[in-house]
């Protein structure tokens, strides 16, 4: 059994290391230098939707990377702390953090929503949320900033009009079965398994529904100092991670096969309906600045944030690696 997994992961490797060579070649890397650091740490999450960094693993080993570590357990501020260089977050978490003046710098879009908003029977619109138990992992997490900006936008006070519950380590899945939310925002794998266990209704996904869909939801970001210090890594970290993502838009039975593999979900099925879904090559047409304008903005709105759009564009993200990368990779 060991040795078929052990082949299966070879030639799933070779298929996409040759895939990625396929969608993009970059003429300058020998003058570009190897990055400036040959470890790099990025987190382990057991989901799907951080897929591109989740297979980028002999990707980045290609760019120069020896030692490429997925660290495990870490805390929300890890890049902050420098306990790792780069990780994927919402783009209203990553703004939110910058309004903190957290030491982190956004990079590149990834894609739009994973999300999906999930309640009970009774609840229709995102009105309907008005004096309702809707669970959150924390407040500043990325789902009750996300819900707090969408039950702004129609009419609602996010600090009053909804009863928060907070459970870091909650089962929403089962708090919503068993009455005890009465909505939360899922992502995958929970949206597919919540449909299979006829569990609640889907009143909301930010991959469909606008405006939400018109943004990248999901941020790569770095370490600002890390970012300014090792440039030339941090290009190649973002190369990898862009090829990660044609990858998964163009091979995502290819991709939903190494996410089994690697561990980071169990179920293939669920891993090929969210790639196949999520339009992983977004990051060639969607703007990653008008996304973070438009959460920033929002939670500014809401109070959440004091730091003006502007100043967080301004003091929290560098979009030239992004931008050179996009004429290498012809986007």
């Amino acid at each position: 059994m060991h040795t078929m997994q052990s082949r299966r992961h070879f030639l799933t490797t070779l298929a996409l290391a040759s895939t990625a060579s396929a969608l993009g070649t970059r003429g300058s890397l020998a003058d570009e230098g190897p990055p400036e650091v040959t470890t790099i740490r990025l987190a382990w999450y057991p989901n799907i939707c951080t897929a591109p960094g989740d297979i980028a693993a002999d990707l980045l080993r290609a760019e120069g990377f020896t030692d490429v570590r997925y660290v495990r357990k870490v805390p929300v501020d890890a890049v902050a702390r420098g306990e790792i260089d780069f990780d994927f977050e919402t783009a209203a978490w990553v703004a939110f953090q910058l309004g903190a003046g957290e030491p982190i710098t956004a990079l590149a879009g990834v894609h739009p929503g994973c999300y999906e908003l999930f309640a009970h029977e009774s609840i229709r619109t995102i009105s309907d949320l008005k004096g309702k138990r809707v669970g959150i992992a924390d407040i500043g997490s990325s789902g009750h900033l996300l819900l707090a900006v969408m039950a702004a936008q129609v009419g609602l006070d996010p600090g009053k009009d909804i009863d928060w519950v907070a459970s870091p380590d909650g089962n929403f899945m089962a708090l919503l079965a068993e009455g005890k939310v009465d909505a939360f925002l899922a992502f995958p794998p929970e949206p597919q398994e919540l449909r299979a266990r006829k569990i609640g209704r889907m009143i909301l996904s930010l991959g469909t529904d606008k405006p939400w869909s018109q943004y990248f939801c999901c941020i790569a970001f770095g370490n600002a100092g890390f970012v300014r210090d090792h440039p030339i890594a941090t290009k190649r970290f973002l190369r990898a991670i862009l090829k990660a993502a044609d990858l998964c838009a163009t091979e995502p039975e290819m991709a939903a096969q190494q996410l089994v593999d690697g561990g980071f979900t169990e179920r293939y099925d669920y891993a090929l309906q969210t790639l196949t879904e999520i339009p992983y090559d977004s990051w060639r047409h969607f703007d990653p600045e008008d996304s973070m304008r438009f959460y920033a903005l929002r939670l500014h709105e809401v109070g959440m944030i004091k730091s003006s759009p502007n100043a967080i564009l301004a003091d929290g993200t560098d979009w030239r690696f992004l931008n050179e990368l996009k004429r290498e990779l012809k986007a």
